[in-house]
Parts: C-alpha cells; sequence; structure tokens
C-alpha cells in the first residue's frame, strides 16, 4: 500500500479527526502501558509514594493533548508545502539507521532544551508545574506548560524537516518517545541494571531528575549528561 498516496487524499477534516483519533490512541496508550507496568512489576517503588492524583493535572495532560493535536497539523501543513519531505523506499537498514539517528539528534536538543527550562527564570514560567510531581503518577509525562508542549513538538518536526526520513522511521520514533516517556515517569524501575551501563536513560535515571533538578536532563540516554558532567546515578 502507498501510505504518502493515500495520505495525500485526505481532506483538512480529515487530517483533523486522524490527528485528533492518533493522539487520544497514544494518549490512552500511555497511560494504560503505566497502569499495566505499575500493576505487575515486581520491583519495589523507587520512592515510597506515586505522586496524588489531581484533577488539575488531568486538566492540563488534556491541554497537552489538545496541543499535540496541533502540533501534527502543523507538520501535515510543512509536508504539504514541501518543507517536510517523506518517503517509503527504504531497507531495513536505513530505517534503523535512520531512528538511531533520529533519537540521538533529538536527545541532544531536549537535553539543551530541558537544561535551558531550568533556569531560574524560565523554570518559574515553564517548567515548575512538571516539577510539582516531585514523585511520578500515569499523568506526570503529559504535565506540560503549553510552551514546553510546543516546544518538542516544533522541535521534532524542526528535525525532520532537514532530511527525507521514512514515514516508516518517524511512526517508530514517535512511538519510541511515547514509550520511553511513560517508563521514565514510572515510579519502578523497568530497566535491568545493566542498562545504565550502556547510557540508557532509565527510569531510575530520570527519577533521579525529579529528585534533584540540576542533575539527569538527558531523556533516551544518559551521555549528554556524562559529557556534560550533569549525571547521577
Amino acid at each position: 500500500m502507498n501510505f504518502l498516496a493515500f495520505f495525500e487524499k485526505l481532506s483538512w477534516f480529515e487530517w483533523t479527526i486522524f490527528s485528533l483519533a492518533t493522539n487520544v490512541f497514544l494518549y490512552l496508550l500511555s497511560i494504560g502501558l503505566y497502569l499495566f507496568i505499575d500493576k505487575t512489576c515486581p520491583k519495589s517503588k523507587i520512592q515510597t509514594t506515586d505522586h496524588p492524583f489531581r484533577k488539575s493535572d488531568l486538566y492540563v495532560s488534556l491541554l497537552t493533548l489538545l496541543l499535540n493535536i496541533v502540533v501534527m497539523l502543523v507538520g501535515v501543513y510543512l509536508w504539504k508545502l514541501g518543507w517536510v519531505t517523506l518517503n517509503e523506499s527504504k531497507t531495513v537498514l536505513a530505517l534503523f539507521i535512520e531512528i538511531v539517528a533520529i533519537v540521538l539528534v533529538m536527545d541532544l536538543l531536549m537535553y539543551i532544551f530541558h537544561y535551558l527550562v531550568h533556569h531560574p527564570i524560565i523554570y518559574k514560567v515553564l517548567h515548575r508545574k512538571h516539577h510539582e510531581h516531585v514523585s511520578t503518577n500515569f499523568l506526570s509525562l503529559f504535565v506540560l506548560h503549553p510552551l514546553e508542549t510546543l516546544g518538542f513538538g516544533l522541535m521534532m518536526i524542526f528535525v525532520f524537516m532537514w532530511y527525507d526520513f521514512s514515514i516508516f522511521s518517524i511512526t517508530i520514533y514517535l512511538f519510541i518517545n511515547l514509550i520511553w516517556g511513560t517508563i521514565g515517569h514510572l515510579n519502578r524501575e523497568f530497566f535491568p541494571k545493566w542498562s545504565e551501563k550502556v547510557f540508557l536513560g532509565t527510569t531510575k535515571f530520570h527519577n533521579q531528575h525529579h529528585l534533584n533538578e540540576q542533575r539527569n536532563f538527558g531523556f533516551y540516554t544518559s551521555i549528554w549528561d556524562r559529557l556534560f558532567g550533569t549525571y547521577k546515578v
């Protein structure tokens, strides 16, 4: 099936419905995955208790969901303009290389962005809400300031503009991003102990950031924290 040809035929109304359905699915998938792992994982909690559920966090998470829908439509608009180019004709090896490249580039950009939003002035405006979750719960991933959500989304689109990635590479990356974010905000260590030695951004790695805000700014890996001296076990 020629997916790009199919998507090219969609009207803006159909794209809006598609973006809505896709992002609602990912939102619910993240929450469901969190709750499933939390109930079935035999490991003890990293912190004694989870962050309590609050209605205000639910409303913020729904705003994040809405903005993610908008970001996808912005990406579609830039694709229609030809600023983002996609293809389907890549080998499995090429797809693997593209996915690894996206992950590493995004990890660096997200490290920089994350480090900057911890500047005292910016932090008070943008990032303090997320860090109200000293421990975490199933909504923590989505409790973000609107400008943070737009910043992360536009950063991804910016990366996609610089190379004609496969639509499959981008799709797989987006699933990795969601799953990694969900696992990173668990209150139970999901990864085996050896994963720290291969520089993965484990659950404990990000949990440490919620406990010590000046450490562990990376997302998928601990490479940049180790390189720039902000790493904490």
